[in-house]
């Protein structure tokens, strides 16, 4: 039994070494059903920051993978954004529908605050600001508090608005015009973000095509915006302008990209790519822009840290909007060296912490 467990703890731990991680926390409770795991990244350039995800993994080997790719990710967001935090991330395995109690929430809180300040959190996947306040009963290291109690509320519309501000940056690189007007956008995933993305390109004249698996929510959306709803895997067939994938990771793949029609991949999802290195390359290789996940969707993490500096909405959107200068840059600087724009994005956000070091 003591062989077994070595062999876990150990490749654990040569999975944090590998991806460069300080500090795993693993939560259980009985009483609450709690069962969660806490990453922290890298904290060179400030706390780590990140909000807490409750998904129904099918093993626990998938909920670590995520949790591990997921505060990465957070660490090069807070990077090239300017931003002074690590990054940070959670998971709470179970059903956010029929498992989550405010019992759970309080309890989870309690593990976060056990880090001392060393990893702050916030909302994602399967929260909501509700949740956020049965956490900060037990600790003041989160984020995404409601307005009402002196925090930045849901930072869905601020996300939006970035991932709107690189989309259009990538429409200026590749057709010479930020305009969307016309353009045919197919959102995935229409939760808070991407119903934000929906309104904003609908506004603006674009023919917008939505999916998820909520159908729901989908009609919902349709009904508001006059957006198309498109169901099944028949989506990576169609002829479109811009793919914005706004639910989970991996649908960058080469199952997707050989299929895929459209010179635009700008979506609010994390970790797109299903392999960074493989994937990017064959976006590249395929004419593709694809503007870095972590750089276009960090309107979200501008916000949240704009409450702990006291809290201004205006001052978020302010600096969400510069998003479309970064990712102009960074589309710039990939085809100057020839290189994938993830890497061009990594380079400087790796360039960032090194500095700090």
């Amino acid at each position: 039994m003591m062989e077994v467990k070595n062999k876990i703890s150990g490749a654990v731990i040569s999975k944090m070494e590998m991806m460069g991680h300080e500090q795993i926390l693993f939560c259980t409770d009985e009483e609450t059903g709690l069962k969660a795991i806490i990453a922290i990244h890298d904290t060179t350039l400030g706390p780590a920051l990140g909000g807490t995800r409750m998904w129904d993994y099918s093993t626990e080997a998938e909920a670590l993978q995520d949790v591990l790719r997921l505060s990465r990710g957070m660490t090069f967001k807070a990077a090239i954004s300017g931003l002074n935090l690590g990054g940070g991330k959670a998971v709470i395995i179970g059903d956010a529908n029929t498992e989550k109690t405010e019992a759970l929430m309080r309890k989870f809180g309690e593990y976060v605050d056990s880090l001392g300040g060393k990893y702050i959190t916030a909302e994602d996947v399967g929260m909501n600001t509700k949740d956020m306040e049965y956490v900060r009963e037990m600790t003041k290291h989160v984020t995404g508090i409601p307005e009402s109690m002196g925090g930045s509320g849901d930072p869905s519309p601020v996300t939006a608005y970035g991932v709107y501000m690189g989309m259009k940056a990538s429409a200026k690189f590749k057709w010479g015009s930020d305009s969307l007007k016309g353009k045919k956008i197919l959102v995935q995933g229409v939760g808070n973000v991407g119903e934000n993305l929906v309104k904003h390109t609908t506004e603006e004249g674009s023919k917008v095509y939505i999916t998820d698996i909520n159908v729901s929510k989908l009609e919902k959306v349709s009904e508001m915006y006059g957006a198309e709803i498109i169901m099944g895997d028949s989506i990576y067939d169609m002829d479109m302008d811009i793919y914005a994938p706004c639910a989970l990771g991996a649908t960058v793949n080469t199952n997707t990209l050989n299929r895929l029609k459209c010179d635009i991949i700008a979506g609010a999802a994390n970790n797109q790519l299903e392999d960074e290195l493989v994937h990017a390359e064959m976006v590249k290789e395929k004419g593709l822009i694809y503007a870095p996940d972590f750089l276009i969707n960090a309107g979200g993490l501008i916000n949240v840290y704009s409450e702990i500096n006291g809290y201004n909405r205006e001052k978020s959107l302010e600096q969400t909007k510069k998003i479309y200068n970064t990712t102009l840059e960074i589309l710039l600087k990939a085809d100057a060296e020839d290189i994938t724009t993830h890497e061009a994005a990594l380079i400087i956000a790796q360039q960032r912490i090194q500095d700090h070091k």
